[in-house]
């Protein structure tokens, strides 16, 4: 492993503009077993003070060029195994490090089916083909008699065939591709056209804007590249990526043509077939495939960061609360919870049609709110979500509580699901959800890390992206939020366990059946004693979990044990306890930090224990925030253009923001019309979930869209 250290430092220090000593301690430290968050939190001092997106970025390169290294083997090999692999061919593998570059350079011996050429060189035509490579002998006709024989026929199948091989030789030769593949880079168009027997029907009807559509390949942004594709694999599009080739046709000519013989003619020949049949196929392929894979990386980052925003939206914190699920027909589910999320009582209520039973209703949540002592309600916000607050807001309840509207997507993926059903086994998937629906608003990280990140709906296109890279990326963006928050060792589920630091589903279910045969954790050392969970373990993932009202303040906070023993040092230095340094700011502010800097302690690990003493436990998130949609909007039809409503933004994406404002229709908001100047990010002006105001321009009825703007609403 220190030898790919070596190797890959250098090459990812250079691509991502890092110094080579941090990145190689960075290295090693991930080879160690470390995790990105722990790195980023408690290893300052070797990384440079690296965040969690330089240090991911390393350990994802680090991945990509062990795959290439691996890859590079099998090359060797082959090539080995036919007896062609000179030294300086080896040196040349050896020392590139650019895939497709790698990929040209393997292409003469990489095992192939059976083409045309290989049927050529089968038939020994290839001393044929090189005669007239030469493009010398005047009389290639009676030369290539002499190659007529067995399955070649004639003379013009001999010609053939050696031109095959010709075509072949070129489409393999790394300058021919190095051309043709910066003309794509340069002028490649992707152009997309309807296919004809789909065109009027209804599935088409979303790809409207595609039917006839062409633009640079560099300049399509990724959300339309995304929509052009899953158009063509649900079969209502064709799609191709070209470029104009007469400069580049020509310049591959004079690579391979000399003179004006009839050797040279058929060289000629053969050059244009290569690209024609073989080279533009494969560049285009290529380039489809390159192109998808940076619009994956694309829509997975704003994936990843819609669901960062979301995982770290304000708690409510541990309230008393009731979750109603709304339903007409099927009535609304209402669950009360203690302060700790537990379920206490459910029932379900009928206050809307065709039941009308809205006085029971009333009677029933009044007398809910009061034996459980309800100090707030979140209500769903899918159908029957509006009425469900207009009826609960019309009750007497006091004017302590508040209501909620909390979003839906993803409960019933979680009632229905294994953890659901293990968490809750004799109730059905209704009461399940609507206890998820009060937990989000309690705290939503702990409770959204039970769904699948992909049925959060803060996504877009993530059914069509690489699935194995887009899971990687979510996970990762849920580890660094639990891990960022800090988990409270002695309530958390062993799903949100999971994804602490060092853990996993094996070690979070041993800390849960410790906690249940022994009682609450009484100190973070007491880790120590769970089954299986060893040195390395709870060095990783101690610092991120806290244990409020410990005898060591300490264990409440995010400094790490290996750290203890400074505090202590500083405190006893002020002529304090731990408790009395954290409670006084002025005994903090009293200490020179430079006096505790070590060999391995600097002044980064010094300055985060300060800043975590002036404000600890403290949960980083703030506080949940109530919001009120128009109560005279409840459906598109209530729109009119130029109304200006209170909205919450749903999803943020690179060509705009979509708006929840209380209709069961969110309202787009186009990045132009996000401000009045030019914005190339729409996060530089909204955040998930935040509280705006915006204005209605267009309603399209019939496909249910709504164009808003926040031009001239908001400065930022």
């Amino acid at each position: 492993m220190k030898g790919n250290i070596d190797n890959f430092k250098q090459i990812i220090a250079k691509e991502l503009g890092l110094g080579e000593r941090e990145v190689g301690n960075t290295l090693a430290l991930l080879n160690d077993g470390c995790t990105i968050p722990f790195i980023s939190r408690y290893r300052k001092e070797r990384t440079g003070s690296m965040d969690e997106m330089q240090i991911a970025a390393i350990a994802d390169m680090n991945g990509k060029l062990t795959e290439m290294a691996k890859r590079k083997e099998t090359m060797t090999k082959t090539i080995a195994e036919q007896g062609k692999l000179t030294q300086e061919l080896g040196k040349r593998i050896n020392e590139c490090w650019n895939s497709a570059e790698l990929e040209d350079i393997y292409l003469p011996f990489k095992p192939k089916r059976r083409t045309r050429a290989q049927v050529a060189r089968e038939n020994g035509l290839e001393p044929l083909a090189q005669i007239i490579m030469t493009q010398h002998k005047a009389d290639i006709e009676r030369i290539a008699m002499g190659f007529v024989k067995g399955d070649v026929k004639d003379i013009a199948s001999a010609l053939k065939g050696a031109q095959d091989i010709i075509a072949e030789n070129v489409s393999e030769d790394e300058r021919t591709r190095s051309i043709v593949r910066g003309l794509f880079r340069r002028d490649a168009i992707i152009t997309a056209k309807v296919v004809k027997a789909e065109a009027n029907s209804e599935k088409a009807a979303k790809y409207a804007d595609y039917f006839d559509f062409s633009e640079q390949l560099r300049c399509c942004p990724a959300h339309r590249l995304l929509a052009i594709r899953r158009g063509e694999a649900d079969g209502i599009l064709r799609i191709s990526i070209k470029a104009d080739s007469e400069e580049c046709d020509k310049r591959i000519k004079r690579m391979f043509v000399n003179g004006s013989s009839t050797c040279s003619k058929l060289v000629e020949e053969a050059v244009y077939d290569s690209l024609k049949r073989l080279v533009k196929p494969s560049i285009e392929t290529e380039f489809a495939s390159e192109s998808k894979s940076k619009a994956d990386d694309e829509a997975i980052r704003v994936f990843a960061m819609n669901l960062r925003l979301l995982l770290l939206a304000a708690p409510l914190g541990q309230k008393r609360v009731m979750g109603i699920d709304p339903g007409f027909r099927t009535g609304c589910k209402v669950v009360c919870l203690d302060t700790q999320g537990n379920l206490l009582h459910h029932e379900v209520i009928f206050p809307h049609p065709p039941a009308k039973q809205w006085h029971e209703a009333a009677e029933t949540v009044e007398k809910m709110v009061k034996q459980y002592k309800t100090e707030a309600i979140a209500i769903g916000n899918g159908t029957a979500g509006r009425e469900t607050e207009a009826f609960i807001k019309s009750l007497h309840l006091g004017d302590g509580l508040h209501i909620y509207m909390v979003s839906e997507d993803g409960a019933s993926v979680y009632s229905a699901s294994k953890a659901a059903r293990e968490e809750f086994p004799t109730e059905d998937v209704t009461v399940r959800g609507a206890v998820s629906i009060g937990r989000r608003l309690m705290d939503p990280l702990a409770e959204l890390v039970k769904i699948d990140p992909k049925s959060i709906g803060v996504g877009q296109y993530q059914h069509d992206v690489d699935q194995a890279k887009l899971k990687r990326s979510l996970d990762q963006t849920v580890v660094s939020c639990v891990n960022s928050v800090g988990v409270n060792l002695n309530t958390a589920s062993q799903h949100l366990l999971t994804y602490v630091s060092g853990l996993g589903p094996a070690l979070a279910q041993n800390i849960v059946d410790y906690r249940r045969d022994h009682g609450p954790f009484l100190s973070r050392s007491e880790l120590k004693k769970v089954a299986r969970l060893g040195p390395t373990a709870y060095e990783q993932c101690a610092g991120f979990l806290r244990i409020p009202g410990a005898k060591n303040p300490l264990d409440n906070t995010a400094v790490h044990p290996e750290s203890y023993k400074i505090v202590e040092q500083m405190a006893k230095d002020t002529g304090c306890t731990v408790a009395e340094l954290i409670a006084s700011p002025q005994k903090r502010n009293s200490i020179n930090l430079n006096h505790y800097i070590t060999h391995n302690v600097g002044m980064p690990t010094l300055s985060d224990i300060m800043k975590e003493l002036d404000k600890p436990g403290r949960d980083p998130r703030g506080m949940a925030e109530v919001f009120e949609f128009d109560p005279n909007v409840t459906s598109i039809d209530n729109l009119a253009v130029g109304m200006v409503l209170p909205g919450i933004v749903t999803n943020i994406t690179n060509f705009g923001v979509f708006v929840d404002i209380g209709i069961h229709h969110d309202g787009l908001i186009h990045i132009s019309q996000l401000a009045d100047h030019y914005v190339s990010d729409p996060t530089q002006i909204v955040k998930l979930h935040e509280h705006i105001h915006v204005r209605i321009i267009d309603v399209d009825h019939k496909r249910k869209r709504i164009a808003l703007s926040l031009r001239g609403m908001k400065s930022k």
